[in-house]
């Protein structure tokens, strides 16, 4: 008699280093579980449970890795996260409710009072309203500058200037940046580049391929696609998403 899946030790993943873009928009990241299903899983559970107290306390405490609690990690979150950074070139990756959010916890996580942004004038409505309403409360201030022009990208650096941040093509005007250029003005200064890819994807653009050192997506816009979510994903070296 053929065992259950919950009596199957083995795990099918997937480790895709030399797969094509089709392939890993598809396939990467996925783990299956031993059940065997063909399509991603989806673990709508807020916690989960261990095979001893010991087992527990080592994950609570950080000695072992694995899930604790869906705040901080679910596989269905996860895969998520592991697909976008290996359609992206990133190392990791890391999910969030919105794609506001996902800004959001950049500016807190990598910016504090006293810093300086440098952004696009040619952005989502919302970024503006989050870096002069909120981020201004923690003393980080703002210049907006005209995103085809290298000069103002230039001119509006400040001794404190910690972040770039640019959308191309922007949303709703579709400007594009020259982000290679912007890239190397920013890192000029010591400042990191963000880059807000959601409109044309890792499909059709890679920023971290021409300098950039963070992505963010609202997953709401093309990843979707459909109208039917809303998330947000930060994409980038191991060392910038830990702080994340």
């Amino acid at each position: 008699m053929a065992k259950s899946g919950f009596e199957r030790e083995e795990r099918i993943q997937f480790d895709l280093p030399e797969a094509e873009f089709s392939t890993l928009a598809v396939r990467s990241g996925q783990n299956r579980t031993m059940e065997g299903e063909h399509s991603d899983a989806i673990f709508p559970t807020s916690s989960f449970v261990y095979s001893s107290a010991r087992e527990a306390a080592a994950r609570f405490g950080g000695e072992e890795e694995g899930n604790i609690y869906s705040r901080f990690t679910n596989p269905t979150v996860a895969a998520f996260e592991r697909r976008l950074a290996a359609l992206e070139g990133a190392e990791r990756g890391v999910a969030t409710s919105s794609g506001m959010s996902a800004i959001l916890s950049v500016g807190l996580s990598l910016l504090q009072q006293g810093d300086h942004i440098v952004c696009s004038r040619s952005v989502f409505g919302s970024v503006i309203s989050l870096f002069d309403k909120y981020l201004s409360r923690a003393g980080i201030t703002t210049t907006y500058v005209d995103p085809k022009s290298l000069d103002t990208w230039r001119e509006a650096i400040q001794p404190n200037t910690k972040l770039f941040f640019l959308e191309s093509p922007s949303n709703p005007l579709a400007e594009i940046c020259d982000i290679q250029a912007i890239a190397d003005i920013a890192h000029g200064v010591d400042a990191l580049l963000v880059v807000d890819n959601c409109f044309l994807t890792p499909a059709l653009q890679q920023p971290l391929k021409l300098g950039a050192d963070i992505i963010v997506h609202s997953a709401t816009k093309y990843l979707d696609g459909q109208g039917r979510c809303i998330g947000g994903v930060v994409l980038g070296s191991h060392q910038l998403m830990e702080a994340i």
